[in-house]
């Protein structure tokens, strides 16, 4: 059996080389690495706000202040971001079939995430230097 008869592509698509761009597993796992880290920093997120539930706040305050607090607040900030926007990505590759259109949500929705990242770790950064 022949190399083309094994290659079930288009004629068309196998001229122009699009095929596997090698590039899904490490999505993939960037991920579900993303995940797992979420599920530790969430349950650490879930135990603090339950400590500080009848606090007020300036026990708020000192809370995030204190730096494995604030160390791990902005791991939370990051890899919650960083998995939306790898899921929104799938989402957006997957159902918005207009190139123009998916490029410039791609970009929206990386923009807004790293901003929301950036201000979410200068305010975690300002309440630990006590600015």
């Amino acid at each position: 059996m022949s190399a083309n008869a094994k290659d079930l592509r288009n004629p068309l698509k196998r001229a122009r080389g699009l095929g596997s761009a090698q590039s899904g597993v490490a999505h993939w796992w960037t991920q579900r690495t993303t995940a797992v880290a979420l599920i530790a920093l969430g349950l650490w997120f879930v135990i603090l706000v339950l400590g500080l539930l009848h606090g007020d706040y300036a026990a708020a305050r000192a809370a995030v202040a204190k730096p494995w607090d604030a160390v791990l607040l902005v791991a939370f900030l990051v890899s919650m971001f960083w998995h939306m926007v790898l899921g929104l990505q799938v989402v957006i590759e997957d159902y918005v079939h207009t190139r123009w259109k998916e490029v410039t949500l791609l970009l929206v929705i990386k923009f807004i995430a790293v901003l929301c990242v950036l201000a979410g770790t200068l305010a975690v950064l300002r309440i630990a230097l006590g600015a």
